[in-house]
C-alpha cells in the first residue's frame, strides 16, 4: 500500500494573535465615528429645514425696494444685450491706426459710446466713417477729440441696433 507522504517546506509562520484584536478595534472605532458623523449631520438638516420652513411661512418674500429693482432689471438688460453683434459691428471698422480703450453700451437708450486713440486726428475721423459705414450702427458721431503729442484721443457716439 501506498503510505501519503507529508512535505514540510518551510515552518509555519506564527501569527500574532493581538494584531486581530488591534484591526478589529480600529474597525469598530471608525464605525463609531461614522455613526455619529451621520447623527450630527442628519440633526444639523433637520435643524436647518425646521429653520427654512419657519422663515417661508412665516413672513413670506422679503421686501424689495424700487431701486433695486431696477438695478435687477438694468443688470438683466445689459446680459441680454446681443455682445457677439455689437463686437461684430466695432470690430469691422477696426483700423490699425486706432486703438479702442472702452465700450460703454447704455441699453436703455440703445447707444454705444467708444473711447479710442488714433495716430492722429485722420486716424480717428476714418475710424468714425468706418463706424458710420457698418450694419447697425446709426447716427454716428465723433463726440469728443483731445489732441495729445503721440497722437488723438476721441470718443465716438453711436445708436445701435440689433440685427
Amino acid at each position: 500500500m501506498m503510505q501519503a507522504l507529508h512535505i514540510d517546506f518551510g515552518p509555519r509562520r506564527q501569527r500574532s494573535p493581538w494584531i486581530g484584536r488591534v484591526m478589529l478595534a480600529v474597525a469598530a472605532l471608525v464605525a463609531l465615528d461614522a455613526g455619529l458623523s451621520y447623527r450630527t449631520a442628519k440633526n444639523t438638516l433637520a435643524e436647518n429645514q425646521s429653520r427654512l420652513a419657519q422663515r417661508t411661512t412665516g413672513k413670506g418674500a422679503p421686501k424689495v425696494s424700487p431701486q433695486e429693482v431696477a438695478a435687477v432689471r438694468e443688470t438683466v438688460q445689459r446680459l441680454t444685450l446681443p455682445w457677439d453683434d455689437l463686437f461684430a459691428a466695432i470690430e469691422s471698422a477696426a483700423s490699425d491706426k486706432v486703438a479702442l480703450a472702452a465700450i460703454e453700451p447704455d441699453p436703455r437708450n440703445g447707444t454705444v459710446t467708444i473711447t479710442g486713440d488714433g495716430k492722429d486726428y485722420l486716424a480717428a475721423l476714418s475710424y468714425v466713417l468706418n463706424l458710420s459705414r457698418t450694419e447697425g450702427m446709426n447716427r454716428v458721431q465723433l463726440v469728443r477729440h483731445e489732441q495729445k503729442n503721440e497722437g488723438v484721443n476721441f470718443a465716438v457716439s453711436a445708436a445701435w441696433s440689433a440685427k
